[in-house]
């Protein structure tokens, strides 16, 4: 939780960085398949003091670690993968290609590639063990819509000293590992890059006049702000819940359930929701929201990266049915419990989405199950924190008519609370 807490301040201040450090951080869980492995990069991984030098890991203070699943020709589709793995004695030799290399200045990567035995997981380090440079080459970097100050690029590996990363044939169960806790990393952000879209719109609305009135005065405009602050207020509750259930899951199995579920959900909800809370946030701020010289710009073009790495919309919300699938019971645990602690009348819809899960035709609405699971976790997490906001979220998301656009919701009566709350 308290990693959460820093990384949703820091999104704030620079997004460009954080990359590299949820992978370097989210790492060491697929580490862990290779206990040699990980006991050697541990005390380096943790390190504090960066180290952009071009030499060998184990003569740096700290070092970093990036990732390459995606090839051209698969996508998401990882088993479509063609890079081949063969055995040199105590190590792999790796030929093929990534499409997409998450930050390329990093001191080692953990990719995916085949073996006789199915996709497998390696790390590549920079440099062999005898201090010679690996034969990873780099193509060209991308020229990405935003995200622009941290890098991704595209690899070719030509006979590409690796070691393997759990059993052969496992690469998917083993990087998974890393997978989800990098998704939490982009809940997370996510939802502070949200936060800061809402505190630049209040701070400008109380500063702006227009028609010899405050813009946090007119009606619309604190209708519209209110609307948001409420969005932010819920997203930041469920983005923060789930990085609770992470620190509980060793001891509480419901925790453990709950993140395994609730992932997913809030990954699928909280990084669509982000672009449209920036795009709110720029309009209250006029034209110059528009313009290079605010942040604002910038930010917007940052907000749809996290809902497209590490698994697409689409791909979570499938992902829900298949942890669902693979432990029905313990889902409706989760979803029993979650709709407990909201608001009275809700309580029915914990039956439903349990059903919706279990009909036949779930994929088709996976969408529609991931918004609603992740809309019910964000009452329940606000619940604990603020009752009134979360009953006013029940009712304007989950109860009757959900609009399209922010600002349209009553708030009147609220609206105060909110907004006093959103620069403190």
């Amino acid at each position: 939780m308290s990693r959460a807490i820093r990384l949703f301040m820091a999104y704030q201040a620079e997004a460009g960085h954080i990359c590299p450090l949820t992978m370097t951080h989210a790492a060491m869980a697929a580490l862990q398949a290779e206990p040699g492995i990980a006991n050697a990069w541990r005390q380096k991984l943790a390190g504090c003091e960066y180290d952009g030098s071009f030499r060998p890991w184990w003569e740096k203070p700290a070092v970093t670690l990036g990732m390459g699943m995606t090839e051209k020709q698969g996508g998401t589709d990882v088993r479509a993968n063609t890079s081949e793995a063969q055995r040199a004695g105590d190590h792999y030799r790796i030929t093929g290609h990534k499409w997409f290399m998450s930050a390329p200045m990093s001191d080692g990567f953990l990719i995916l590639a085949q073996t006789p035995a199915g996709l497998t997981c390696f790390l590549l380090p920079r440099f062999c063990p005898d201090g010679s440079v690996n034969r990873l080459h780099f193509q060209r970097l991308k020229d990405k819509l935003g995200n622009r100050s941290n890098a991704s690029s595209e690899v070719e590996f030509d006979n590409a000293f690796g070691q393997r990363i759990g059993p052969e044939g496992r690469g998917v169960r083993t990087i998974i590992n890393m997978v989800q806790l990098t998704r939490l990393d982009c809940i997370v952000a996510s939802a502070g890059l949200a936060r800061f879209g809402l505190s630049s719109a209040v701070h400008h609305a109380r500063h702006r006049s227009v028609f010899q009135r405050l813009l946090i005065d007119q009606p619309l405009m604190r209708s519209t702000l209110a609307d948001m602050a409420l969005e932010v207020e819920a997203i930041t509750a469920l983005a923060m819940g789930v990085a609770q259930s992470f620190d509980r899951a060793g001891e509480d199995a419901l925790a453990a359930a709950y993140s395994r579920l609730m992932t997913p959900a809030a990954k699928y909800y909280v990084c669509k929701i982000a672009p449209s809370l920036l795009y709110e946030a720029m309009e209250c701020h006029g034209g110059n929201g528009y313009v290079e010289e605010l942040a604002l710009a910038r930010a917007y073009r940052e907000a749809p990266v996290n809902a497209i790495w590490e698994g697409s919309g689409n791909v979570i919300a499938l992902d829900i049915l298949r942890a669902a699938g693979e432990a029905p019971e313990e889902a409706a645990e989760v979803i029993r419990s979650i709709a407990g602690t909201c608001t009275g009348e809700l309580e029915s819809a914990a039956d439903e989405t349990i059903a919706l899960l279990r009909a036949a035709d779930a994929p088709a609405h996976a969408r529609a199950i991931a918004e609603r699971l992740a809309r019910m976790g964000a009452v329940a997490a606000l619940g604990t924190l603020h009752p009134v906001f979360a009953e006013h979220y029940a009712r304007t998301r989950l109860a009757g008519t959900s609009h399209a656009t922010l600002g349209v919701n009553p708030l009147d009566s609220i609206a105060s609370q909110l907004l006093g709350r959103a620069l403190t």
